[in-house]
Order: structure tokens, then sequence, then C-alpha cells
């Protein structure tokens, strides 16, 4: 077994006020009349989450709770993964790994370990509990930077390492989002030696041959393409040009929290202020949206998690091969609020996946364990209580 060590978030003072006084003289831009979120991010909504960003935001205080969670490193091959462990309670609690996506991180799931991996403490049983561990993906947050992109197949390769070499399981269940299900998807398909089950809260990895052909089928492809043109323009960027963006963001955190606050006002389930502006703060507190951003300014990550659109492309095929499908057993919880990747018909989705569990949520969108935790906690158990 590779070596763990543990690892403790302490940012240097002089990094963090670094950031506050890049936010504090920031040169606002123009907004054009009647503009609001219509152009991008609301100038209003910025200004204010500026000003409680250097007034009322405490990273220390947001530390300490990561910090009470057991953080560690390790050496996976030619990287060094982060990830946050905690074993669960029980004699035979299953280990599942959890992956994020972007602009997400681990702090996406720290509010759900510890319900996974003790449900007893939550009024529930220990014959669901899970060992649970949430790995930062490589080039985000805490993990190393690699040396070039690297797209979700490599990385499950990296994340089967994790689990087998270095943590000794002879077995996992892989959960994921966002890049987290290209990830889970791809444990499944190509490490179904360990990894004997998925469960998914997006759908985006299919097979190559799989084209729509139901009306049903016919119908959310044309949506999805419609939703492409209105919110795909980041991902046009970031798969092609990533290290042009990343000049500009690595001198800006107001730059780079504006690009993310845009993405959890359009991909999450929010209802409208009555002016008719996303209701942000339904779903989310400024210290969750505030900690999340500033887990990629500290570490300077941008512009590296940013890579891993460019690696979808270099990195091999994005698709499962011609007739190749994810014969372990997959769950899938489709959230109907995800403003940018709505969930495939069930139809659509078994051409490539052997779906076992599916679960039409009545609430919730894309960042699923921060909107809708409860929901997304009961559908994993769920699910693999089938596989224990």
């Amino acid at each position: 077994m590779e070596t763990v060590r543990p690892f403790v978030v302490d940012v240097p003072d002089a990094t963090i006020n670094k950031i506050l006084d890049r936010v504090r003289f920031y040169e606002w831009p123009e907004e054009p009349e009647g503009g609001g979120w219509a152009y991008g991010t609301s100038l209003g909504y910025m200004k204010a989450l500026a000003a409680y960003w250097v007034d009322n935001y405490d990273w220390r205080a947001e530390e300490a709770k990561l910090n009470r969670l057991s953080h560690f490193l390790a050496e996976v091959g030619d990287l060094t993964l982060h990830f946050v462990r905690e074993k669960g309670s029980g004699p035979d609690p299953m280990p599942l790994i959890l992956s994020h996506g972007w602009p997400s991180s681990f702090f996406e799931f720290t509010h759900v370990v510890e319900p996974l991996a003790h449900p007893e403490r939550f009024g529930g049983s220990t014959g669901d509990a899970f060992d649970v561990v949430v790995p930062s993906l490589p080039g985000y947050a805490f993990s190393g930077k690699p040396q070039k992109p690297l797209g979700p197949r490599t990385i499950a390769g990296y994340f089967d390492a994790l689990m087998t070499k270095v943590l000794g399981y002879d077995r996992y269940v892989a959960q994921g989002g966002d890049w987290g299900s290209a990830v889970s998807a791809w444990l499944g398909f190509e490490h179904a030696a360990a990894c004997r089950g998925v469960h998914l809260n997006m759908v985006g990895t299919r097979g190559a041959d799989s084209v729509p052909e139901t009306e049903e089928e016919k119908r959310w492809d044309a949506e999805r393409r419609r939703r492409f043109k209105q919110e795909g323009a980041y991902f046009l960027v970031q798969s092609t040009k990533p290290q042009s963006l990343s000049y500009a963001m690595a001198d800006s955190p107001v730059g780079v929290a504006a690009w993310i606050v845009e993405k959890f006002a359009a991909w999450s389930d929010l209802p409208e202020t009555p002016s008719g502006e996303p209701d942000l703060e339904f779903r989310y507190t400024k210290d969750q949206l505030l900690t999340n951003i500033m887990i990629y300014l500290v570490t300077r990550s941008f512009g590296t998690a940013s890579w891993l659109y460019r690696g979808l492309f270099d990195d091999g095929p994005v698709e499962f091969p011609a007739g190749g499908r994810v014969e372990v057993p997959v769950g899938v919880a489709a959230f109907p609020g995800d403003g940018v990747s709505k969930t495939p018909p069930r139809s659509f989705v078994e051409k490539a996946y052997n779906v076992r569990g599916w679960s039409e949520m009545p609430r919730g969108g894309h960042f699923a364990a921060l909107e809708e935790p409860g929901l997304l906690i009961e559908d994993v158990r769920t699910f693999v209580r089938s596989l224990r």
C-alpha cells in the first residue's frame, strides 16, 4: 500500500490578504442598461458579494470547518492527489468515492460526508454506512497540477488506483455529477473489477453509437442542443483556448468569482426574485459560494482546473466505443432543475448503461450535493443496498 499522509488546510495570511486587496480595489466594468443576469453575471449581485467578501466573509472560520474533516495527500503514479476520507460506522461500510466537477470542488460534498459515513447519527442504520472518499480532481484545489490537460478517462485510472492500490479496497461504488459523472462512468466501464456500481446525478458520457431514436429522445436532444447554444460559451473557450483565459483569471479574484457564480445561477434549481432575477441565496449562502471560489483562488488552480475541458479531447475517445456499455449496475438521480445538462430519457441512457435504479427527483439542479443533500444521500443509499 502506498504512503498516505495527513493534510491540514492552512492558507498563509499573506495569500488571503492579497486576494482581499484585489477584491477591495477592483475597478468595476460597465453593465448594459436592463442587463442584470441577461448578459452574464449581474453587476449588482457581484458588487454585493464583493462587499460581503471584504467586510464579513471569514476564511479562517470556513477553513476550520473544512478541517473538521480528515484530509490526506497521496502519491498516485506521477500525481499527488488530495482527498477527504471518513471511515464509516458498523462492521462492513461500503467504500464510496465521490467525484466533483467544475466549477465545483471537493467542497460540494463536505456536507454529505458525515451522513453517508455515519447514518445512525441522523436517524438511520449502520447497515447503510459508507467509507467515504472525496478526492480533488487533478489540477483542482490541493491536488497536484498535471503537466498537461487530462481527461476524465485518464482521471478514472488515477482514482481507481487511489481506491485499490493506495487505500486497499477490493471493491467500491463511484458517484458523481458534472465531470465526476464522466469519471465515474469510466470507472464503471474500464475498472469494473473493483468498481461494483455507479451512481450518477448527470449523464454526459454516451456510447459512440448512441443516437436519439424515439420521439422523446429526439425532443431531449433538440433541447440539449438549444441549451448548449445558450450556456456553452464557457465550454468552447475552456476546451479550445484555456490558457488564454488563465492569464486574466490568475490576476482577478473578482473575475474568477463572476465566472463561477454565473454557473451557479444558471445551472441551479432557483426561484426568481420579485425583479425576475435568479435567487441564488435560496439555495446557497454567500459563505458557501465564496468558500468554493476561495478554494480555486488560494490554490491558484482556476487555470489547471479548466484544462480538463481540453483534456476531454486531447486524452483519447470522448465516448465509449461502439458496442461498449457500462455493465456494472448503474443508478441515476435525475434532478429537474439542472440548467445545463438535463438528464436524457431512460431509454437513451440504457443504450450505454446497465440502469438498475432510476429516480425522478422532485427538485434540485446541477450541484445536487449542495442543493438537495438529503435527496442525494437517500438515493445513493437506496441504490447501493442492492449491491451490498
